[in-house]
């Protein structure tokens, strides 16, 4: 496989696929991923038929004789961890702001994300999924989601996530719920 920056951002993340039968590497599923999400396609299927549309020039720029599939990406992506994805391809594409522009904080509840109950052995209930990330206002670029631990809430989260980010000189919007004494301390 050719040295291509993208395949270099990840590599020596930990792959949690079993060793035996895995035919692609985790970094080449990794950036077809990415590509095939940056040039605009949603779902596994878009993947799929974008991956087919450009099979051959994927293989020639990556020097592969085959391209994983759809399925494959989608394993690969599966118990991958998402804070390491992001941090790496935030390095990759080099988002890094400003002195003097916004960043917006702000916290979200996943829709859909809760299961009060479960019938199922391998599905136990569980609150909602609250992601606290800071937007790039200028740029349009989300730079850190985290994810906020049960037992907590956006508000402690919030300091976390701006120490994580350690920026200098960039101003920090944020809702009400947001606006506490220990997040104005922390910067």
């Amino acid at each position: 496989m050719s040295e291509i920056a993208i395949i270099e951002a990840f590599s020596g993340m930990p792959d949690h696929r079993r060793k035996q039968g895995t035919r692609h590497s985790l970094e080449l599923c990794l950036a077809l991923f990415t590509l095939a999400v940056t040039a605009g396609n949603q779902g596994f299927l878009a993947i799929g038929d974008w991956l087919k549309s450009y099979s051959e020039e994927l293989k020639e720029l990556f020097e592969v004789k085959r391209i994983p599939s759809y399925s494959t990406i989608r394993r690969a992506l599966l118990g991958l961890d998402d804070q390491d994805y992001s941090a790496r391809l935030a390095n990759f594409w080099e988002i890094k702001p400003f002195s003097g522009e916004t960043l917006a904080v702000d916290g979200k509840v996943l829709r859909g994300s809760y299961l009060l109950s479960s019938d199922h052995p391998h599905c136990e209930p569980h609150q909602a999924i609250t992601l606290v990330s800071a937007y790039l206002v200028e740029r349009g670029l989300i730079l850190q989601p985290e994810e906020v631990p049960d037992k907590s809430n956006e508000i402690r989260a919030v300091p976390k996530l701006i120490e994580a980010l350690a920026l200098d000189g960039v101003v920090f919007a944020f809702d009400a719920m947001n606006t506490q004494k220990n997040s104005l301390e922390h910067n």
